[in-house]
């Protein structure tokens, strides 16, 4: 994974510094709220409903033990022992006092983390595949790219009060594990035969993705961009949209609605003259700065000749392995998946304990690195097979063992109205009670992959556009109510949910998610996922079912 060289760190310490001043002021009386809140947004500080949040950048969701102890340590130290992962593959801590906010920074900086640009009109934390370097399926790590992404966003002088936030994300196989296209830009590695004949890597770039108001999944602007042009042409990119996108309205500010009103044809034309302009510029990074960087993503020191064979005899080992363990790229390893969806719990919760615990097995057994995903779980991607018994009950004396990967209790949620100062209803009893209404884990096989997301307003950070079953929670003449929608995914074969009819209230919700399954368990075919036989049957006899 990246380390910081001598830029990154004065950077990074600069700015800590710089903030722990305007904090002071702030506390001194110097300066207004509403002078701090622009400051304190660009550290990644919130004032939510009880208490500040602050959330810490996970670029691309890669870290080590180090850091990930320094998260636990956070967590004690100056939350209430917990940390919530997020949909960014960030981290957040929702009990912050202003006047340890700066320390918090400078402890960050200590492990080479920090806060920057995740808030904002700019561009925010890169997200990619959590199975990069290990997924047995990818053309290459897109994590150089990545990074090489963050460092060109950082502080970059034109994209730092762009008309709205901006999010890209970077992918390298046809499974699509990141949402790509659900992203303002979403970039995915491909290779093609050039006019020699020779295989060569470029990016196939989709702009005008994302969530929130008005769900929108992003075109095709450029099939193949050589990769040595990559940074050109996403400059190229944001600059049409800083020049044309509206400022004047915050609910039409997003990337996604310029493309949507000039046209994808029109949007592609303005960007490749824009590309001409600034391929001029020599922004793009000489080849030994790139191998620098991709250096930093070598494979680890696997061994050869390790065995597949697992002893399978243990019943609950096996159905873990079956269920959160995934195929890796080198024989004799496999990719360990960690949920943090207990049945009754708050998913993307950790306390400081268990965070502790998984940085403990990353070190020992994952070649000292840990990802986090935007499913809001932890992958541990580099796991010798003949260990998976002893990383597996380690999980289990965490806590951390629920075999549930992408069953209905596997659950995206936003923090909702529990702790949220947006939010028009509450995320987490709605993903408590229907992982306990669900709570039998035979039940959920039976069910099979059933991805389930939940939003408490129509900002969508629980992604609920993109759940096979999405709830959308709103705020009905001061009553909380859930909207339900079916068929949405995230995946490579995305698509946006559609709304069944008139909302529930918080159980009527688990009771209509219940009609939903049984729809699907009565009427799929062999080898139907609820998303397939949805797609299949469509809408009717799911609205029939779940209304009467």
């Amino acid at each position: 994974m990246y380390k910081y060289d001598e830029y990154d760190h004065s950077i990074v310490a600069a700015r800590v510094e710089e903030f722990r001043d305007q904090v002071n002021r702030r506390l001194a009386g110097q300066i207004t709220e509403d002078q701090f809140k622009p400051l304190r947004l660009m550290n990644g500080l919130y004032l939510q409903l009880h208490a500040y949040m602050l959330r810490v950048a996970v670029p691309y969701g890669t870290l080590d033990s180090r850091q990930m102890r320094m998260l636990a340590h956070i967590a004690r130290k100056y939350d209430r022992d917990y940390g919530h992962f997020t949909t960014r593959q960030n981290i957040q801590y929702n009990w912050i006092k202003l006047e340890d906010a700066p320390d918090i920074l400078a402890e960050l900086a200590t492990v080479e983390m920090h806060a920057i640009q995740t808030s904002g009109n700019c561009i925010r934390n890169i997200s990619s595949d959590q199975w990069a370097g290990a997924a047995a399926d990818e053309l290459t790590d897109p994590r150089p790219w990545a990074e090489l992404l963050r460092q060109w966003s950082t502080f970059h002088p034109e994209f730092s009060y762009l008309p709205r936030k901006f999010k890209i994300a970077v992918i390298a196989a046809d499974e699509d594990r990141a949402a790509m296209r659900l992203h303002d830009i979403g970039i995915q590695i491909v290779e093609r035969a050039n006019e020699a004949g020779d295989t060569v890597h470029g990016a196939a770039v989709y702009v005008g993705g994302g969530m929130g108001r008005t769900p929108m999944i992003a075109p095709l602007i450029k099939e193949f961009v050589p990769l040595e042009d990559l940074l050109s042409y996403i400059e190229a990119c944001l600059r049409v949209y800083n020049r044309y996108g509206r400022r004047d309205n915050m609910y039409k500010a997003r990337i996604k609605i310029l493309v949507h009103e000039i046209g994808a044809d029109s949007y592609r034309a303005q960007v490749e003259d824009e590309f001409v302009a600034v391929k001029k510029l020599g922004i793009d990074p000489p080849k030994a700065e790139f191998d620098r960087i991709a250096a930093h993503f070598a494979d680890p020191a696997f061994e050869s000749g390790l065995s597949d064979d697992l002893d399978r005899s243990d019943p609950d080992f096996a159905v873990w392995l079956d269920q959160n363990v995934a195929a890796h790229k080198t024989p004799g390893y496999a990719i360990v998946n960690i949920s943090l969806k207990p049945v009754g719990g708050i998913p993307g919760d950790a306390s400081s304990a268990q965070i502790d615990a998984m940085a403990d097995l990353a070190e020992r057994y994952s070649f000292d690195e840990l990802r986090v995903t935007h499913a809001q779980n932890i992958v541990l991607p580099h796991v010798r097979k003949a260990d998976l018994y002893a990383v597996w009950q380690a999980l289990v004396a965490a806590e951390l063992a629920d075999a549930n990967l992408d069953l209905i209790s596997d659950i995206i949620a936003c923090p909702g109205l529990d702790y949220c100062s947006l939010a028009n209803a509450r995320s987490i009893p709605v993903a408590q009670k229907i992982a306990t209404r669900f709570s039998d884990l035979g039940r959920q096989r039976e069910l099979g992959e059933l991805k389930l997301k939940i939003s408490g307003c129509i900002n969508a950070c629980g992604h609920h556009h993109a759940g096979h079953i999405g709830i959308l929670g709103v705020d009905k003449k001061g009553v909380e109510n859930y909207q339900l929608s079916l068929g949405g995914s995230g995946a490579e074969d995305v698509s946006l949910g559609q709304i069944t009819g008139p909302g529930f209230s918080e159980d009527g919700i688990v009771d209509a998610v219940e009609r939903a399954t049984d729809v699907y368990l009565r009427e799929r075919a062999d080898g139907e996922r609820f998303l397939d036989t949805y797609r299949r049957i469509g809408m009717a006899p799911f609205k029939e079912a779940i209304y009467g």
